[in-house]
């Protein structure tokens, strides 16, 4: 097989109904049991890991799949089972075994970037081979150029660290102890990397364990008729209570990543055309996402494959932002993402050499830029079709970090997930500081002072971070470090030009920005993309990640809840004025705020309404675009 040839693996059922004569009772209990199993892999990785990206951030998910590849569980998401499946025949693999693999081209679009590694475990019941525990995540260092294993300058994956294609870590319980050992001795945090490795393998092989003990207790066949319900119910569902939400037509829509950390900032386009097919076409109702028009593959680092597996791991990491269109909120927590959006979806690619198929070995750590900018790029298009009742933007994961040596001389890597805040909702404001990652967090001060060379000063959300609007978007961090000891300051981050967009005259959010010394004599911006920014001993690095876009013209907000931002210390009062036409009276320091409501109503009469483009992108754009205001895309 060729670097890139995409591999089929066609979508089927395990029974001849596809579940339809499965127990009701016994559906409900297998996949409570398939939840309560995927949890508890997840809560003994963060139990016996080491690193802090694994044990406290929880950069990490596992997932259940069966013995045809298909996703069961929706509560996390998670790689693919088919490159382990590709290279090794299921009829001959024996209980104990581990696969392993973190190899972005062989992963058939599973893997995103080298530090996320994964292992999969086969579940059997007498001696066959009956489902998959997998979990895969962000590592600390698998080596490449610089710590952290995501050089930002990087034009080769080479570069990037080592990579493994798929191989079996563990046969019939016995580790295999030479991969390790070339894995550990390519990581510059050997320990944490070993102990990390132990952890997973032995997790996914406890899960494997609990697994197999419900077949064992309602039989394969039984069992198997239930993962085919399941899979099924989340199938009918999506496409009564989704799809028929949305006209039929079609629609195009795009986004940008701003840089790739070699070329100078320049528009890197993302481009989706959605197509709602009718119920009586010929090849079936469904959404057809074309990227046609995805710009080409970037020298740097921001390149994602996804055009392996029929797309399959984009289809799964893109329908979450289907949930939006759910009748009521409460509706949309209710729906799980497993294999059964599958089947209403269908991806269209453009020739290998773009931003989505790129051709080894083009380098891909930071593909967050396209991945992440892929779910608006969705949420985008479909506000397009269902007028504006999606979410604005998010940008809701950045790496920070320093590295150095510590207080005693020893070499140390901090690298943290920082969140941002979400977009606002036709329904409600924006959530501030989430995270994209399923239970992720920033990293606890209390752990990072103890272990790292630098105190953390302030964390809190970042003023006026939240795009204007209607319902506002949600608000980013704010966190100010101060380093005890020389250090280098390290991020890969998007947005710092580009702002998260808001929508139906909602107004962008603030940007992501970084400034070293803020205030004192060495003040400097930190460019979004560094590898080694030196930090002296006493200096404080200030972190301001993005907030959400706006929904809805910012004039029409309820003054009342501008004044309790103001309150709470998300809007300024100038912010309050100059934003939200809102004339404060009274203090929040004598708990007097108010607002006057006729100087409010006559300052609001003043204001121009929001511009015809259906998308507000910042200033930011301007500066990209060689001035427009906005793309042609924009306008409904």
């Amino acid at each position: 097989m060729s670097e890139r040839a995409p591999t089929q693996f066609p979508f089927g059922t395990l029974t001849d109904d596809a579940g339809a004569s499965a127990d009701p009772v016994l559906v409900e209990i297998v996949q409570g049991s398939l939840a309560s199993v995927e949890l508890e892999v997840e809560t003994a990785i963060a139990r016996t890991s080491r690193s802090p990206m694994i044990r406290d951030a929880h950069d990490f998910r596992a997932g259940i799949h069966d013995r045809l590849l298909r996703k069961l569980t929706g509560r996390s998401y998670s790689a693919l089972v088919h490159p382990v499946a590709r290279d090794f025949p299921i009829d001959q693999m024996r209980p104990g075994d581990v696969f392993f693999h973190n190899d972005v081209y062989r992963s058939e679009g599973g893997i995103g970037h080298l530090p996320d590694l994964c292992v999969t475990v086969p579940v059997f019941s007498d001696a066959t081979v009956v489902a998959f525990v997998q979990a895969f995540g962000h590592h600390d260092d698998i080596g490449g150029a610089v710590p952290g294993s995501m050089p930002s300058a990087a034009t080769s994956v080479f570069e990037e660290g080592l990579m493994v294609p798929p191989i079996k870590l563990w046969d019939a319980g016995v580790p295999n102890r030479s991969a390790l050992a070339i894995m550990t001795r390519n990581s510059r945090m050997p320990e944490s990397l070993a102990a990390d490795l132990d952890a997973e393998c032995s997790a996914c092989l406890m899960g494997a364990g609990r697994l197999g003990e419900l077949f064992d207790r309602y039989g394969v066949a039984a069992v198997e008729s239930c993962f085919d319900a399941i899979i099924d119910r989340t199938t009918q569902t999506y496409r009564r209570e989704i799809l028929g939400r949305i006209p039929v037509g079609s629609w195009v829509w795009e986004d940008y990543a701003e840089h790739d950390g070699v070329d100078e900032p320049m528009l890197h386009t993302q481009r989706i055309t959605l197509t709602r097919t009718a119920a009586d076409d010929p090849e079936g109702e469904r959404l057809v996402i074309d990227f046609d028009g995805t710009g080409p593959q970037a020298k740097g680092p921001i390149n994602h494959c996804g055009d392996y597996s029929d797309g399959v791991f984009l289809k799964k990491w893109l329908a979450p932002i289907l949930r939006n269109l759910a009748e009521t909120p409460e509706r949309m927590a209710e729906l799980d993402v497993n294999e059964g959006v599958v089947p209403l979806i269908e991806m269209r690619f453009p020739p290998p050499g773009t931003l989505l198929t790129p051709v080894f070995p083009a380098p891909t750590n930071a593909r967050t830029f396209v991945i992440l900018r892929l779910l608006g790029v969705l949420s985008g298009v479909l506000a397009k079709a269902v007028d504006g009742r999606m979410p604005a933007d998010q940008e809701t994961i950045r790496y920070t970090g320093v590295y150095g040596e510590d207080l005693d001389g020893r070499p140390y890597l901090m690298r943290e997930v920082l969140g941002g805040g979400s977009g606002g909702r036709h329904y409600a404001d924006g959530e501030d500081t989430i995270h994209v990652v399923p239970d992720s967090r920033n990293l606890p001060t209390e752990f990072t002072e103890a272990r790292f060379p630098f105190v953390v000063e302030s964390l809190s959300l970042a003023l006026d971070s939240g795009g204007p609007g209607q319902f506002r978007g949600g608000l980013g961090y704010e966190k100010q470090i101060r380093m005890l000891k020389d250090a280098h300051f390290m991020s890969i981050a998007d947005r710092s030009i580009l702002s998260c967009w808001g929508v139906r005259g909602g107004r962008a959010g603030r940007p992501f920005q970084v400034t070293v010394d803020p205030g004192g004599p060495a003040e400097r911006e930190v460019d979004a993309l560094a590898d080694a920014e030196p930090v002296r001993a006493g200096e404080v690095i200030r972190i301001r990640t993005t907030g959400g876009g706006g929904w809805g013209d910012a004039l029409a907000r309820d003054p009342a809840l501008v004044v309790r931002d103001v309150v709470w210390r998300k809007v300024s009062a100038e912010s309050a004025l100059t934003d939200y036409g809102v004339v404060l009276t009274g203090s929040v320091a004598d708990d007097t705020l108010a607002y006057d409501e006729a100087a409010t109503a006559t300052e609001r009469s003043r204001r121009p309404g929001p511009a015809d483009a259906f998308f507000d992108r910042g200033p930011g754009y301007a500066r990209l675009s060689g001035g427009a205001s906005a793309a042609a895309v924009d306008f409904v």
